[in-house]
């Protein structure tokens, strides 16, 4: 079996020995707290990708907070702890998968649809029994295989053409921030204050129920629905602060079986990193 959105930790035992399962614990306020975490106890298997170095590239004060990282060096890192074509990748946080979903992105980025978010992050693993392990999980004695030239299952939009498309009814932007951050009354993060012009706001929080796990599919579907009022999904666009969150809402979309969004990785932090682009605040 493949899964392609979430996968539950009951499937995930089943099937970890066929799988390539990657923790993705991050803070942004405190950037080693991943990887403290992950060497306290883990998924027995589990690889740890940072935030900062495996899933960004390095910034330059004008391609925001986690840029995309080069697709090719991350490509061969997926390989190099065992990821093949055909192979399951398991993406998990402790944050509800709102860190976990910034890897799925990228690997449907690279073409890789075998991919998948647990659902209801680490604590669901260990509140069904399963067991962690404090133990650094060791590279594979043989690589994976990742084809180079797989078609990506995922579009990336640049600023360029969002501010082009700002006024247009062919893209319906949604924002996935906390509504405070959203109207420009608390940022905590970058150094302006607001929101896109245009944009929507989805919490990427509402998308989760209250243990943690995501919405049943029709009820995402239903919310989204509403709040896309007849618009395509394939017209929506999805941002956040940073392009990490954002992908929560555009895993929700896919599970809902609303395809085709896109996503604007650079987002708010790259957006105000030019005076000259438009703010909003309400």
């Amino acid at each position: 079996m493949t899964w392609t959105t979430l996968i539950s930790a009951e499937e995930l035992a089943g099937a970890i020995d066929r799988c390539v399962v990657v923790d993705c614990r991050h803070d942004l306020f405190d950037l080693d707290a991943g990887r403290r975490s992950y060497d306290e106890g883990h998924i027995p298997s589990a690889f740890f990708f940072s935030m900062e170095s495996d899933l960004a590239a390095p910034k330059n004060g004008r391609n925001g907070r986690h840029p995309l990282p080069d697709r090719e060096r991350l490509r061969r890192r997926l390989e190099q702890i065992g990821l093949g074509d055909d192979t399951q990748l398991v993406a998990y946080d402790a944050h509800g998968g709102a860190m976990a979903v910034r890897l799925w992105c990228l690997a449907r980025w690279l073409g890789h649809a075998a991919a998948a978010v647990l659902d209801g992050d680490l604590r669901a693993w260990r509140a069904a029994g399963y067991p962690v392990t404090s133990e650094t999980t060791s590279l594979p004695a043989r690589a994976g295989s990742l084809s180079a030239d797989r078609p990506a299952l995922l579009t990336m939009v640049d600023a360029g053409q969002v501010a082009s498309m700002i006024e247009s009814p062919r893209m319906f932007l949604i924002d996935a921030r906390a509504p405070e951050r959203y109207a420009g009354t608390v940022e905590p993060l970058d150094p302006v204050a607001g929101h896109i012009p245009g944009a929507t706001n989805r919490f990427h929080g509402a998308n989760l129920r209250p243990d943690g796990r995501f919405k049943p599919a029709q009820v995402l579907r239903e919310e989204y629905l509403a709040l896309l009022a007849g618009k395509d999904a394939g017209g929506v666009v999805h941002q956040c602060g940073s392009g990490v969150t954002a992908c929560h809402n555009l895993l929700a979309m896919e599970h809902a079986g609303l395809a085709g969004a896109r996503l604007y990785p650079g987002s708010w932090s790259e957006w105000v990193s030019d005076p000259a682009r438009p703010v909003a605040r309400s």
